[in-house]
C-alpha cells in the first residue's frame, strides 16, 4: 500500500525479504566458493560450522534493508528513511519533483515487485525505494505527478491532495493520457542496421577467444592441417561460409536485442510529462517532465539512413545524463512526427539548413584529410621497419585518402543552421546525420571559440551553453559576422553589450 498523506512510516513490501536475500547471494556466490575451497583443503573440521554460516549471512545481510527502510508521503514532501548504524533520511519536496520512474529486473517481476525512483532536478541524487508491489508503484508514481502539478511552489501550507476540493471547488479533472508512439514489429527490419548490438558480439567473440585454445579439438597440428586444406581447395567457399555466418549472427543478435530492449515499448503524453515504458525482462518505466524539456536531437546513423530510419531522444534538464531516448530505431517520418508534437512544431526538424559556405567546407575536408595523412604516414614507416612491400602502402594511404575525402564532403553537407522563432536548430555529425534543436529560452551564454586557421579564414565554432543534455549545442564552422547575428537573434539583448563595445 501507498501511504496517506499525513500517516506514519510505512516500509516497503515483505516480498522484499525474497528479492534481498537472492541478490546477496548472488554477490557473495563467488567469495563464498573461494573460502569453501580453501576450508576443504585445509581442515574438514571446519565444514559443519562455515557452510551453515555462508547460507545465513547472506541472507541476514538481505533482509537488514526491509528492516531499517522506511518511507512516508507527507502534504508537502516524500521521505525515505534508511540504515542500521548510520542513519539517512531523504526529503524531496512534491513541487521538486521531476520525474518518477519504474523499473523492475526479471526478479522483481516475478515477485510481483518495481523498484521506484524520484528525481528532483538536484544533480543526480534520487530517492529510490527499491522494492514495492507493482500496483503500489503505480500508484506512487500517479499520486506524485499529481500532487506535483497541484502542489502551489513555495507555500506548502496550502498544499492540497488532488482528490480534494480547492476552496470549495470541485477537482480539476486530469486530462485523459496522449498516445505518442507504440511499438510497431515492423520497426524491426531497421534493427541489423543499428550498431548499438555490435559490443555485445564483439565481447562473445572475446570470451570465445579466451577459451578457444584449451577446446580439445583445436591444437597446432590441427589448425594447421585445416589451415593448409582451406588454402588448396576451398578459400572461397570457406570465406563464403564464415561471411554469412557472420551476417546471420548479426542479425540474430541485432533484432534479439532489439526486442528485448523495446519489447512493448510504449510513449505517452499525461501529467505534464512525458511517459516512456518499454523491455522484456527488464522493463522501464522513464518519466519526462516537458517543462524540463528544452529540445530533441534527431539521428540517422550512416546505415540507417540507406534504409530510411532514424533515432530521436530529448533534451532535458533535472534528468541523468540530459538525454533520454525515447524512440527505438524506427522510421524517419516517425521520429519527425513525435518529435514534432514534443515541440509542439514540426518545422525545427524539416526546415532546410543555412550552409555554410566553402570555407567550411575546406575545414571539412582538410580535418579528416590531416587523420588520413597520418595514418599513411605510420603506415609507411611500419613498412620501412618490417620491409613490406610499398606498393601496399601506397594502396593503403590512396584508400584512406579517398575515404578521408568522402566522410570530409559528407560531414560538410550534414553541416548547417537556421533559426525559429523558438528553436536554435544546428546539424552535425560526420557519418550520422544529426539535427539538434534547442528553445534559445534554455540558452544561458554563447562561447565563441576560433583556432588558428580558423582566425586566418574568419570561421568560428558558436556554442549555446544551456543546462539541457549535453550542456552545449554547437555550431561548428560558421563565419563569424553570421555567428554573432545568429546569436544576438537567438537571445535578443545578451550579446548587445559585448557587439557595441567591439564596434
Amino acid at each position: 500500500m501507498i501511504p496517506v498523506p499525513g500517516d506514519g512510516w510505512v516500509r516497503l513490501s515483505p516480498r522484499k525479504l525474497l528479492l534481498d536475500p537472492v541478490k546477496a547471494i548472488g554477490q557473495a556466490l563467488v567469495p563464498v566458493v573461494v573460502a569453501l575451497v580453501g576450508v576443504s583443503q585445509s581442515d574438514m573440521r571446519w565444514w559443519p560450522y562455515f557452510l551453515p554460516l555462508a547460507i545465513l549471512a547472506p541472507l541476514a545481510l538481505g533482509a537488514i534493508p526491509w528492516l531499517t527502510t522506511h518511507y512516508r508521503l507527507t502534504e508537502a514532501q516524500i521521505q525515505v528513511r534508511s540504515g542500521l548504524l548510520n542513519k539517512t533520511t531523504s526529503t524531496a519536496p512534491l513541487d521538486r519533483v521531476r520525474s518518477v520512474d519504474l523499473e523492475a529486473s526479471l526478479l522483481h517481476r516475478v515477485l510481483g515487485l518495481q523498484k521506484v525512483q524520484v528525481g528532483t532536478g538536484v544533480d543526480d541524487d534520487r530517492i529510490t525505494l527499491d522494492a514495492l508491489a507493482a500496483a503500489d508503484a503505480q500508484a506512487l508514481r500517479t499520486t506524485l505527478l499529481r500532487r506535483r502539478a497541484t502542489q502551489p511552489a513555495g507555500d506548502p501550507a496550502l498544499a492540497t491532495h488532488p482528490s480534494e476540493p480547492l476552496d470549495g471547488l470541485p477537482p480539476t479533472p486530469q486530462p485523459a493520457p496522449v498516445l505518442l508512439a507504440r511499438i510497431d514489429w515492423s520497426w524491426l527490419r531497421f534493427a541489423p542496421f543499428s550498431l548499438s548490438r555490435l559490443v555485445i558480439l564483439a565481447g562473445a567473440l572475446g570470451v570465445f577467444s579466451q577459451f578457444a585454445d584449451n577446446l580439445p579439438i583445436w591444437n597446432e597440428e590441427t589448425a594447421t592441417s585445416v589451415w593448409h586444406w582451406v588454402n588448396r581447395f576451398a578459400v572461397v567457399a570457406v570465406v563464403a561460409v564464415l561471411s554469412l555466418g557472420a551476417l546471420v549472427s548479426w542479425v540474430v543478435v541485432a533484432v534479439g536485442g532489439y526486442v528485448v530492449q523495446w519489447w512493448n515499448f510504449l510513449l505517452v503524453r499525461e501529467h505534464g510529462s512525458l511517459h516512456l515504458t518499454h523491455g522484456l525482462f527488464t522493463t522501464r518505466s522513464i518519466t519526462v517532465e516537458e517543462a524540463k524539456v528544452r529540445g530533441v536531437r534527431l539521428t540517422e546513423p550512416a546505415l540507417l539512413r540507406v534504409v530510411g530510419g532514424a533515432e530521436l531522444a530529448t533534451l532535458a534538464t533535472g534528468v541523468e545524463d540530459g538525454v533520454t531516448q525515447v524512440l527505438p530505431p524506427c522510421p524517419r517520418d516517425v521520429a519527425v512526427g513525435v518529435g514534432g508534437a514534443v515541440l509542439e512544431s514540426s518545422g525545427p526538424l524539416t526546415f532546410p539548413l543555412v550552409e555554410h559556405g566553402p570555407r567550411a567546407r575546406r575545414r571539412a575536408w582538410f580535418r579528416q584529410l590531416r587523420g588520413a595523412l597520418v595514418m599513411a604516414v605510420v603506415a609507411a614507416v611500419a613498412a620501412w621497419w618490417f620491409d613490406v612491400s610499398w606498393a601496399w602502402v601506397a594502396a593503403l594511404a590512396v584508400a584512406l585518402l579517398v575515404v578521408a575525402a568522402l566522410v570530409g564532403e559528407a560531414a560538410y553537407r550534414h553541416l548547417g543552421h537556421t533559426l525559429t522563432d523558438r528553436h536554435l536548430v544546428a546539424g552535425s555529425g560526420e557519418l550520422a546525420r544529426v539535427r539538434t534543436v534547442l528553445e534559445t529560452d534554455g540558452i544561458i551564454g554563447w562561447v565563441f571559440a576560433q583556432s588558428w586557421w580558423q582566425r586566418r579564414i574568419g570561421l568560428t565554432d558558436l556554442v549555446a551553453t544551456t543546462a539541457a543534455g549535453d550542456e552545449r549545442v554547437l555550431v561548428r564552422d560558421v563565419r563569424l559576422d553570421v555567428a554573432v547575428a545568429l546569436a544576438d537573434r537567438a537571445t535578443p539583448g545578451l550579446l548587445t553589450p559585448f557587439v557595441e563595445a567591439a564596434s
